[in-house]
């Protein structure tokens, strides 16, 4: 569990720490969104290419990253396995009742496997590179336009900011309980699925315990410092688009272009 890396963000003076988080954030959900369009494995090997290429960038060890992406491999296995035995179409290699084995089917898991490890690896590395409150100032200017329709922009990017920020802190809590549990005798291992359920409850009990009151913590302090919300609120930092985020946007086209060249 201390592997997971959602949330956690690693100080550095790297190419990619020091763009503008806007543009991080923007070619992130650029990125995601145009996974879909890739149709044959050589789409998927040019996406690929650009996140090692982005994540050398950022100068965060790749080992490091890939031992981040393990405690989520067994959900994109299981999400990979449904999509190969219900998919029909193309030669059949296997067959037990409603379950077939296909070459769709086998095409179509390895595409979204492909998919869910690139969407993890991009997400990851905009909050490896991204401080939280960065992040947090990105996400309200973008929202800023939805103000003309009373959107609250600023608390949302306040409540996400919140979120992110505390899934590494719920993250060490879950490790510390489960370690009290196992020294009180509790086992999450042995016994069958129902009697592992069972010892998950001594774990979420306290953590929820946990959780609440930290965010009544935090809301008291916010309310001791004088927090009214977004309105009237000066910035102290100051986000700042140069170049280089220019760039990366330029290189996002680019990369669409690609893309749809080495399409089918």
């Amino acid at each position: 569990m201390n592997k997971l890396l959602l949330g956690r963000f690693i100080p550095g003076d790297s190419f990619v720490h020091r763009l503008d988080p806007r543009a991080k954030l923007l070619t992130s959900f650029y990125f995601i969104i145009i996974i879909f369009f890739c149709n044959n494995f050589v789409s998927f090997g040019v996406m690929f290419l650009f996140v090692l290429a982005a994540i050398l960038a950022s100068k965060i060890n790749l080992g490091f990253f890939i031992k981040g992406v393990k405690p989520l491999i067994w959900l994109i296995l299981f999400t990979v396995s449904l999509q190969i035995l219900f998919t029909t179409g193309g030669e059949v290699y296997f067959k037990l009742g409603f379950l077939t084995v296909s070459e769709f089917g086998l095409v179509n898991g390895a595409y979204i496997f492909f998919r869910f490890v690139l969407i993890i690896l991009m997400s990851t590395l905009l909050t490896l590179t991204t401080a939280p409150l960065s992040l947090s100032d990105a996400i309200e200017y973008l929202l800023r336009p939805l103000k003309a329709v009373k959107f609250p922009a600023h608390e949302t990017s306040m409540m996400l900011s919140i979120a992110l920020r505390f899934v590494p802190t719920l993250m060490d809590e879950t490790e510390k309980i489960m370690n009290a549990q196992r020294a009180r005798g509790v086992d999450f291992n042995e016994g069958n699925l129902m009697q592992k359920m069972k010892a998950i409850v001594p774990l979420l009990i306290p953590l929820f315990v946990s959780a609440f009151d930290r965010a009544e913590d935090l809301a008291l302090a916010m309310e001791a410092r004088g927090y009214r919300g977004g309105e009237g609120r000066s910035k102290y930092r100051v986000l700042r688009w140069t170049l280089k985020d220019t760039l990366i946007i330029v290189s996002m086209v680019v990369l669409t272009a690609l893309l749809m060249w080495v399409r089918n």
